[in-house]
């Protein structure tokens, strides 16, 4: 393989933090929990767990070992496989930068309700402190009809923070802020967790979410909620990946890193289903009604319900609400900070730009369409458009059409496989381009067509159609055009890599042969 300068982590252990930092992320603590109890309790873990080891592992080793192969972003990367999978990578950058733009605004509520949380701001109405006082919400979309200084000054916190890791590199920014991070996260979130378990109703909260529906287990609506869930929540699928792993050593144990990094995140969303359910628990037995009345996720989970939990314990709830929202923020900034470095490194590939201008350029350009869209009355309503159609028909048709490109089209697990089995101890067999070549394609496509079938049966959320052609419909497609117009651009060096690429696997190709004769 063609040597590139190019960064380095100067750590295994510090890259595992920062992939684990970025697939740990907010649908970790709000939307884990709430689709286990919503598909079967505790025998929703079968499908969770079969899922993690037939689509997110081998998923995860895949961009792994693209990444660490080519030594590049995603659009270089790709290019380099094929010159028509390049779009590919454009896509993937384009749906990074939606992602982040809303994504930085819910990191800038929980910094808000950080602070809200020891004087127990929302009051006797959280509901509409969050939606009529804090965000000041618009009862319809439309244009953009005020300022809320109250959601502006910590987003423009955020991503000060944010862009400031980002510009001092990936060993002294991402890896040390990430070493810090998530081992903070884990203490707090630990500690969360200890004193929900001790508040009355947290075993009726636990009983709700563990207790099995084993008749669920035959409900197809379940094994896809399983796969969609290990997807979106490994950070698989728009480039994070590809992009982390190019930072590797020559000699890291890719498989290996998979499993580890795999497992972590599964492991922390099961903590974060006890503690979220265990507070529920309290929550329904305060209010004398049953788990199911007050079970939810999202936005409502996490800006509602939890402050309703918070403003009824008996002691400790300025405590309790300071360990919550300060989880939030540190998952959500970890997985921010991966998101955007995906854009940075592929306009760096793409123009030979130095990581601060390219910081400046592509981090502060994210940050100012950010800053001017999402602290508006308009603000919630298109951060929940984006949201659904950037994961639907962005991340997971990306996902859905490279793994048709490289695994049906060009034919390259083998490649793939060849270079993890070089660098891992453990090797992969045929069960992993079964996964990648049959099972995650499948039940991707699945979902994409159970999708498509209920976008068009009804308007999303009740949205006009309007709305949703232009922030919803107008923003995925967009980000296809994008990609496509992005990849005809000319790339000198991206061809003179391929070309370099060709001469080696012709080279290698050759010896191997000579090698083979001499036997």
């Amino acid at each position: 393989m063609v040597q590139q300068t190019r960064e380095q982590w100067g750590t295994r252990a510090g890259f595992l933090m920062a992939a684990i930092g970025s697939a740990v992320g907010l649908g970790n603590i709000w939307r884990f929990p709430y689709i286990a109890y919503e598909n079967g309790g505790g025998a929703f873990l079968v499908p969770y767990l079969i899922a993690l080891i037939t689509a997110g592992v081998p998923l995860l080793i895949l961009e792994y070992s693209i990444g660490h192969r080519y030594r590049s972003s995603a659009p270089l990367s790709y290019r380099r496989i094929a010159r028509p999978a390049e779009a590919i990578g454009w896509w993937q950058v384009a749906i990074c930068f939606v992602i982040a733009i809303y994504y930085g605004a819910i990191i800038a509520w929980s910094c808000a309700y950080l602070v809200f949380s020891v004087r127990e701001s929302w009051g006797e109405d959280p509901n509409a402190f969050f939606f009529n006082e804090y965000l000041q919400m618009s009862e319809a979309p439309g244009a953009i009809s005020g300022y809320v200084s109250g959601v502006a000054l910590p987003l423009i916190g955020v991503w000060a923070v944010v862009l400031l890791i980002l510009a001092l590199g990936v060993r002294n920014g991402i890896e040390k802020a990430n070493k810090i991070f998530i081992p903070l996260l884990v203490v707090l979130f630990l500690v969360l967790v200890v004193q929900a378990l001790t508040l009355d109703g947290a075993a009726q909260g636990l009983n709700a979410l563990f207790t099995p529906d084993w008749s669920a287990m035959l409900n197809g609506s379940v094994w896809v909620a399983a796969y969609g869930q290990i997807f979106f929540s490994l950070s698989i699928g728009f480039a994070i990946m590809v992009t982390y792993a190019s930072y590797l050593r020559r000699r890291t144990d890719l498989t290996g890193t998979a499993i580890t990094a795999g497992f972590a995140n599964s492991s922390f969303e099961l903590l974060a289903g006890i503690g979220v359910f265990a507070a529920l628990g309290f929550m329904a037995t305060t209010a004398g009604t049953g788990v199911d009345e007050v079970a939810t996720s999202g936005i409502g989970l996490a800006f509602v319900a939890f402050p309703q939990i918070i403003s009824t314990l008996p002691f400790g709830g300025a405590l309790f609400g300071v360990l919550f929202f300060g989880s939030l923020t540190i998952a959500g900034i970890s997985s921010l900070i991966s998101i955007v470095e995906v854009n940075i490194s592929a306009v760096r590939d793409r123009t030979g730009l130095g990581r601060v201008p390219a910081v400046l350029l592509v981090g502060g350009l994210t940050a100012l369409v950010s800053i001017l869209l999402f602290p508006t009355p308009q603000g919630l309503h298109y951060l929940d458009v984006f949201d659904h159609f950037i994961n639907q028909y962005g991340i997971a048709l990306a996902a859905l059409v490279m793994l048709i490109v490289f695994a049906w089209a060009l034919r390259r697990l083998t490649v793939f496989q060849n270079h993890a089995n070089a660098v891992s101890t453990l090797r992969l067999g045929v069960w992993w381009k079964i996964a990648l070549g049959v099972i995650t394609p499948v039940l991707l496509g699945f979902m994409m067509w159970d999708s498509l079938r209920t976008e068009l049966m009804e308007n999303y959320g009740g949205y006009p159609s309007g709305f949703l052609l232009t922030a919803g419909w107008g923003v995925a497609i967009g980000a296809i055009v994008f990609g496509i117009v992005l990849s005809l651009l000319p790339w000198k060096r991206a061809d003179a890599l391929a070309a370099q690429d060709a001469e080696y696997a012709t080279a290698t190709d050759a010896e191997t042969t000579y090698k083979e004769g001499d036997r």
